[in-house]
């Protein structure tokens, strides 16, 4: 399994990433909703930012995955806290990740950025900021541009 993963523009997700500073994403919910239970080690992240052009712009290869038991608000916080090291997170990321009852990090290695590429959703009707994929080559969208000969 291969995952689509929305990273946020404004944070500078993808450019903490690549540039090492940021070695762990984090995602979470009020209940078990992905990517909790669905990403184990050795598969492959492909990083799209919130900025709405869709174009695939980073990869890299799950290392570690923690999925937590149902969390309070101060153990939620804690746990991000003992992370923060390796996530990175603004204040208001804190803010939005430690109110949530479940959480998923997910350490990273191998991270490159690679030449940019669209994605097709339309096998996803909803708008969530994570896509399971078999592989990603089942989502990508193949270049129209002709090979001049």
């Amino acid at each position: 399994m291969e995952h689509v993963v929305y990273l946020e523009a404004k944070e500078k997700e993808l450019e903490k990433l690549a540039s090492g500073e940021k070695q762990m994403i984090v995602r979470g919910a009020a209940g078990r909703k992905l990517p909790y239970g669905r990403v184990v080690c050795g598969e492959v992240l492909w990083f799209i930012e919130n900025k709405g052009d869709g174009m695939v712009r980073g990869k890299a290869v799950v290392k570690r995955v923690f999925n937590s038991e149902k969390l309070s608000a101060s153990e939620a916080l804690q746990l991000i806290e003992e992370n923060q090291l390796m996530l990175r997170l603004s204040p208001a990321q804190i803010k939005r990740w430690a109110g949530k009852r479940y959480l998923v990090l997910m350490e990273l290695q191998n991270f490159e950025l690679i030449p940019p590429f669209a994605i097709d959703r339309s096998d996803f009707g909803n708008m969530d900021d994570w896509l399971p994929v078999k592989t990603i080559e089942q989502v990508r969208v193949l270049s129209l541009e002709k090979t001049v000969t």
